[in-house]
């Protein structure tokens, strides 16, 4: 499991797939983090799972562009 959310080429894949999905009018992820920055009014459980579920393929890519930037620095 750890080799696959360390492969840059799978969490890429699933942040273009999963993280946008679907993909018209707007990508899901999108239009949440709008209504959130709107102030969230009348978000239910299942519109915050979903940002949770759409949004993790990108949380674990900022994850991997921070270990590198710090592996660099330490290096």
């Amino acid at each position: 499991m750890k080799d696959l959310i360390n492969n840059w080429k799978i969490v890429i894949l699933l942040c273009l797939t999963i993280g946008l999905a679907p993909f018209f009018p707007e990508p899901h992820i999108w239009g949440k983090v709008k209504w959130i920055m709107g102030g969230a009014v009348n978000m239910q459980f299942k519109d915050w799972f979903d940002v949770v579920f759409h949004g993790f393929p990108f949380f674990l890519l900022l994850r991997l562009l921070i270990l590198k930037i710090s592996k660099s620095r330490s290096q």
